[in-house]
């Protein structure tokens, strides 16, 4: 080899290793520079806004009606655990058959089932009525978040080209949104239902669903194609549901995990501001809980993390697990709210990887349903703890609440180490392009 072409060579080398590290790094402001996003963001962000209204306008509506936070916690535990049943059935059906073809019938069923709920309760309407209201209530629940979060992945090339690189970024910027809205939601029902009527915070919340949804179905930007009929695509989009990808099911129970904590909490903490003589603190706490997150949410969207998610997960599920382990001591409100801070910062990292490992473990035509799978997993965890975290608060007192967080995210730690091998992508996979037609990955080898 001549003298002449190694210095070629050498210097193709260094301008190769030039461009990379003068590649742009992923941020918001780039991310939020891609074309499309803005006309489905805005509708979506008022869309999501009544999911964090809904189980706190329940527990507060429904505990005044009834003087029990076991009711009040109850009725919303199966509005819940309906949605966590039927969240994935609804994103099922919109990998198949198109977003807005779900959407539309969905938020009006909502907001009629609210309104018979919010007129069941007040009419002092028996518990079992208002379970049968609560059902098609919270299976009704649009899944704006999956939504928009399949949104991105079509508009950020489903894991390839050059803006795959923002596809953390982007699930970074939804958990900042989503918590965003936790902020704002449980802070805005708590002042409706305490300081204008106690349905205000649910009437409130199916208005919202109704507009919001219905604007967000209209936007055409980044939809999603259809799923292949049935029969047509390629074997991983023929294998059915996203469930049946095992790193779907360790997912499964780290966002059950998350979802006792954010039911633990907001039961927990009503039942705290009420023990302590000023009940319209609970939504300044539970809001100083969820800036946490969102706090956390904003940083991990700015990093270029050099640690894998799977282990990014585990570490953070560790720091959420101690967070949580002395939320049972405390006995004033500043320390509770400084705790719950610290909590609240220790959810962003295991939410944000969670959402960001399905992008590697999933085909693009059951990424909708995967992450309702996950969202479900929140609301079914959260069921959970509202029930058992009222019954707590009803027989010992607000602080034994606070136990169900701990419980919650220890057990699932203890599934995500025994588990964790099944979170890695298969190293046999590889990504077939056949042509500028195909950008979906397809799966070579073991899966």
């Amino acid at each position: 080899m001549s003298r002449n072409t190694v210095s070629k060579a050498h210097k193709a080398g260094t301008h190769q290793k030039n461009t990379a590290q003068q590649a742009p790094r992923p941020g918001y402001g780039r991310l939020l520079r891609t074309p499309g996003v803005r006309s489905f963001l805005l509708p979506g962000f008022a869309a999501r806004q009544p999911f964090a209204m809904l189980t706190i306008g329940i527990v507060l509506l429904v505990q005044h009606t009834t003087g029990s936070y076991g009711s009040a916690g109850a009725v919303a535990a199966v509005t819940g655990v309906s949605m966590a049943l039927c969240a994935p059935q609804g994103g099922r059906l919109a990998d198949r058959f198109g977003q807005r073809a779900v959407l539309v019938p969905g938020v009006l069923l909502h907001t009629v089932s609210v309104g018979a709920l919010v007129a069941l309760a007040l009419a002092g309407a028996p518990l079992w009525a208002l379970f049968a209201a609560a059902v098609p209530t919270g299976a009704s629940v649009p899944q704006i978040g999956p939504m928009v979060r399949s949104r991105w992945a079509t508009v950020l090339g489903d894991g390839s080209g050059p803006r795959a690189s923002l596809l953390p970024t982007a699930a970074a910027f939804e958990s900042v949104t989503d918590e965003f809205t936790f902020v704002i939601g449980p802070v805005l029902a708590t002042a409706l239902c305490t300081g204008v009527h106690p349905a205000a915070g649910l009437l409130a919340e199916a208005t919202l669903t109704l507009v919001g949804g219905l604007l967000f179905a209209a936007q055409r930007s980044g939809l999603p194609s259809p799923r292949h009929p049935r029969g047509a695509g390629t074997p991983a989009e023929r294998r059915g549901s996203a469930l049946s990808v095992p790193g779907v099911k360790v997912l499964v129970v780290a966002f059950l995990g998350i979802g006792s904590v954010f039911g633990g909490m907001q039961v927990s903490l009503t039942a705290f501001a009420a023990e302590m003589g000023n009940p319209g603190v609970n939504g300044l706490l539970y809001g100083i809980f969820a800036a946490g997150n969102m706090l956390a949410g904003i940083v991990c969207g700015t990093l270029a993390w050099k640690t894998g998610p799977r282990h990014r997960l585990l570490y953070g599920y560790v720091a959420l697990t101690l967070a949580t382990s002395a939320l049972w001591a405390v006995h004033s409100v500043p320390l509770l709210a400084g705790l719950g801070l610290l909590v609240g910062l220790c959810i962003a990292p295991a939410l944000i990887t969670g959402y960001t490992l399905v992008e590697s473990l999933v085909p693009a035509s059951a990424r909708t349903e995967a992450f309702t799978w996950l969202t479900g997993a929140v609301a079914l965890g959260q069921a959970a703890a509202v029930t058992v975290a009222g019954q707590l608060a009803d027989t010992y007192g607000a602080r034994a609440g606070f136990v169900v967080p701990l419980a919650g995210t220890a057990l699932a730690l203890v599934v995500l180490l025994a588990l964790r091998s099944r979170l890695a992508a298969p190293r046999a996979a590889r990504t077939v392009t056949h042509g500028p037609a195909q950008r979906e990955p397809v799966a070579v080898g073991r899966t």
